[in-house]
């Protein structure tokens, strides 16, 4: 079995800060990635930034700013919003450094190019600017990007270089079909299956200088730049190393988290890249949903997107990862409604949660603990470990919360607090710290707290093991009613 567990978020495009839609993928990754180190994987989770693209370049321009300033300066919104939502990311890597990113995306140019698999011809096409991706008529909903509807679409004539994508259709779509190569949720499979049943066709791995000035030159040809599959789908590899061999250590990926509009280019053109590079595919590809506004996609080109460094001025992270992990069910498209996190912020982590924790803590204080048999929380953490199998996220938190709402009931039953019943306050701590530990991957930073009250570690040893006597404090509050 596989020790190492390597996880990615998608690179997003800095043409702009992030909004909460990136914040949604970015902590869904999270919640998997520290979910297996609790039990026991040797983790790397990757995010990073896209930078390149013609859009960056004429951005650059209108701000007054060169082109890898203005990338500079978007991208380290980016590195701000993983410290800002307590992300356990292992390493972020930037498609302009020249050191850790560009020398992996030559080599594999010129794997591909060795293969026969990169051509050139002149190309005649539909550009969507949003997007910044060639589209086809069939992507067209009355001539405009479903994406970006007030943009209009470009059509452009080039010569440009080809990878020949449709060499590998038919074995690409066995590999899913056999489910070597898993898409998750199910729906997004069948989906991604209907849209290739023709198959798939060669896409365009270059652009001329004078239409894409900004970006990874072409191996051999000044005066062609790499379009941004070639640069920006590397990075899977550059950010653990490729080239060298130290990148062997965690491939292949264990889990893409792909956005649903992020799906085709990595089911169908990394998988091609790979199969041409000789390199191994990715075990499992999980794909979200997107966060609305009155139904419609966030979106930075729409001007309807809501800021995460605004809503963090409000909030803590712990409250913005936990609404909408349970907010939003895994693979589909949910509204993001302020109202709501306030509510569940109140109703659930203060005073589900947070008053439970505050009270046995000041319970055990004040009359200490005397150990039995603990509550048997056995049924809880195996439904829990399989929703994170099936990446239920949302369902994983409905049961923790069932259990918390369980303890909170046994002690109004059992009334410690007219009883001093050591051991009932027992139970309820050692409840408490099975909670808190199945809770840490959603939120952190009130499961440490917690593990310092009533003093075990974060680890899938502690969840098996009963809680040792200590001395306990009061806990401070967890969360302040909003």
């Amino acid at each position: 079995m596989k020790k190492t567990f390597y996880i990615t978020t998608t690179i997003p495009y800095a043409n702009a800060p992030p909004h909460i839609g990136f914040a949604l993928e970015i902590i869904q990754t999270d919640v998997l990635a520290r979910w297996s180190r609790i039990i026991g994987k040797d983790v790397f989770f990757l995010t990073g930034t896209d930078e390149h693209g013609s859009k960056n370049y004429k951005k650059a321009k209108e701000a007054g700013l060169s082109a890898q300033e203005f990338v500079d300066k978007n991208s380290s919104y980016f590195e701000e919003l993983t410290k800002s939502l307590n992300i356990s990311n292992n390493n972020f890597i930037r498609t302009t450094d020249k050191k850790a990113h560009w020398p992996g995306v030559i080599e594999i140019w010129n794997l591909l190019s060795k293969r026969g698999d990169i051509y050139k011809k002149k190309y005649e096409g539909h550009y969507c600017s949003g997007c910044e991706r060639f589209v086809t008529e069939k992507d067209l909903i009355n001539g405009k990007c479903p994406d970006h509807p007030s943009l209009n679409i470009e059509k452009i004539f080039e010569e440009n270089y080809f990878f020949r994508l449709s060499k590998y259709s038919d074995k690409i779509t066995d590999l899913i079909k056999k489910d070597k190569l898993k898409i998750s949720p199910k729906k997004w499979r069948n989906d991604f299956l209907s849209l290739i049943k023709g198959g798939l066709t060669d896409v365009s791995f270059s652009r001329e200088k004078k239409h894409l000035p900004w970006g990874i030159p072409v191996p051999g040809d000044e005066n062609q730049v790499l379009y941004v599959w070639p640069d920006a789908l590397v990075n899977y590899l550059t950010g653990i190393g490729y080239p060298d061999k130290k990148y062997k250590r965690y491939w292949p990926a264990d889990i893409h988290v792909v956005g649903k509009d992020m799906l085709r280019f990595h089911a169908g053109i990394w998988p091609g890249m790979l199969l041409s590079a000789g390199l191994e595919l990715p075990g499992k590809i999980i794909v979200h949903g997107f966060l609305t506004v009155n139904s419609q996609k966030m979106s930075k080109s729409l001007g309807n997107v809501t800021s995460p460094f605004e809503l963090r001025k409000k909030y803590e992270a712990d409250t913005i990862r936990y609404f909408l992990m349970r907010a939003i069910p895994f693979g589909e498209d949910g509204d993001f409604d302020e109202k709501a996190l306030i509510s569940r912020h109140n109703d659930e982590l203060a005073n589900k949660l947070g008053n439970l924790v505050s009270r046995v803590s000041a319970l055990a204080e004040k009359y200490s603990l005397e150990k039995t048999d603990p509550l048997n929380s056995s049924p809880l953490i195996k439904k829990v470990s399989l929703h994170f199998e099936k990446f239920e996220l949302d369902k994983a938190l409905n049961e923790i919360f069932s259990f918390i709402d369980s303890l909170n009931e046994y002690i109004q039953k059992n009334k410690p607090w007219e009883t001093k019943d050591k051991k009932i306050l027992y139970q309820l701590a050692n409840g408490i710290k099975d909670a808190a530990i199945l809770l840490f991957p959603f939120i952190p930073e009130a499961s440490e707290k917690i593990s310092k009250t009533f003093n075990f570690d974060i680890s899938l040893k502690s969840l098996s093991t009963p809680l040792k006597i200590s001395k306990i404090n009061r806990s401070e509050i967890l969360f302040k009613k909003i």
